[in-house]
């Protein structure tokens, strides 16, 4: 209890005990509507007693509001936060690459034989159409051998021709009996001889003809060129790409992707492609191709996706982005919001719905992102995690979940 305790001045000007007012002026300070209590107009001395109840009669209103505050304050408040139930689902995650267009079909055509070359006006870009003449090589030395074929032929024939009448007389002089079985015998064997000539020198006339035909580099299908090699002057090899054709059957958009993807991805998955400067423009297409081997730049591997129905804006070499997503098996998630540190670790707050109160719990996660993260162990189905407000908690603190009325 405060006591209070009332002092004035005596005639000497020192602080004494309690004084009585002379003047109403002198106690205008206290509570209104005590002084009557206290005073009566003219008196000389108020009883101690009286100004103390009085002054406490004013003050106990304030005391007792101050107590009820304490009272208050001793409570805990239980915390707002926001909870989610644990379940397992299906998790899809999209995935985004980085690709080109390339032909589905393409092919380097070169020369089959060896030679200088006298012309090569392919251009990259250019159209061609089946049999269009790509490039020449000098063909000099092929038309000499051709001639040589065509002479051997002729002589070749010639020699047939006697052999047979040679063979004809024999046989009908062996009928008459004018001749021997000796030299009938030889004039079939000649015969047989001059025929067999005449076989191959037919058969190097024919690769006579082939040797000449080889000087010139012909498409074998309509297409565009995608690429050139030497041009007009330089010997070329066996082999060596004049000119890369990109056949017109088909386009591939072909992305470099991790062995991860290659090993998750589902079987025949649907790849939504677009251009990379104009997402308006877009297909769709399926994995045709995945290469064998990884490359040993990059250790990601090629894989093809066949297109269909590509609009003519997918131009060869254009770059564009495939987006797929793959699926896993039932997993449980939860918003990345949820997660926090305990021990050096990822830790959830878990809500224990009979008591209302929250405790930490270590987790695994398997992976995350800004909207969510995937957990591989330390939740199971059913349990209710703060997602909300996980910085201000301490094991055990009670909560209120955000829009109950507890």
């Amino acid at each position: 209890m405060l006591m209070l305790e009332l002092f004035g001045k005596n005639a000497d000007g020192d602080i004494g005990g309690p004084q009585p007012w002379k003047d109403r002026s002198d106690w205008q300070h206290l509570t209104p509507g005590t002084e009557e209590l206290m005073f009566t107009r003219g008196s000389r001395s108020t009883p101690r007693h009286i100004v103390t109840l009085a002054l406490v009669a004013a003050l106990s209103p304030m005391l007792a509001d101050c107590g009820r505050e304490t009272a208050t304050n001793d409570t805990p408040a239980s915390r707002i936060v926001r909870t989610a139930t644990v379940e397992k689902r299906k998790i899809t995650t999209p995935l985004t690459f980085s690709g080109r267009i390339e032909a589905e079909d393409e092919v380097n055509v070169a020369f089959r034989i060896s030679g200088r070359l006298l012309s090569n006006d392919t251009k990259i870009g250019d159209r061609v159409k089946a049999g269009q003449v790509l490039a020449r090589l000098e063909s000099q030395n092929e038309l000499n051998a051709l001639r040589q074929a065509q002479a051997s032929l002729a002589a070749a024939q010639g020699q047939l021709t006697q052999a047979r009448n040679h063979f004809d007389r024999q046989e009908t002089l062996l009928a008459q009996g004018w001749t021997t079985r000796v030299n009938y015998d030889a004039a079939t064997q000649a015969q047989q001889t001059a025929r067999s000539q005449v076989d191959a020198a037919e058969a190097q006339l024919s690769a006579a003809h082939d040797l000449v035909g080889f000087t010139e580099l012909k498409a074998d299908a309509p297409g565009v060129i995608t690429a050139t090699g030497p041009g007009a002057g330089e010997v070329v090899q066996v082999g060596q790409m004049i000119a890369r054709i990109a056949r017109q059957d088909g386009r591939d958009a072909v992305f470099d992707v991790p062995s991860q993807l290659v090993r998750s991805a589902s079987a025949d998955p649907e790849v939504d492609v677009s251009m990379a400067d104009d997402p308006a423009i877009k297909a769709k297409g399926r994995i045709r191709e995945v290469a064998a081997q990884a490359s040993a730049v990059t250790r990601t591997f090629e894989v093809r996706v066949g297109l269909t129905d590509p609009p003519p804006a997918m131009r060869l070499g254009a770059t564009v982005v495939g987006r797929v997503s793959t699926s896993a098996g039932p997993m449980i998630d939860v918003p990345s919001s949820a997660l926090t540190r305990m021990n050096q670790r990822s830790a959830v707050w878990i809500v224990d719905p009979t008591t209302s109160t929250v405790s930490v719990r270590n987790v695994d996660v398997l992976r995350f992102d800004e909207a969510q993260a995937v957990i591989s162990q330390g939740l199971d189905t059913g349990e209710v995690v703060v997602t909300a407000g996980v910085q201000a908690l301490h094991p055990g603190q009670k909560v209120r979940v955000l829009g109950s009325e507890q």
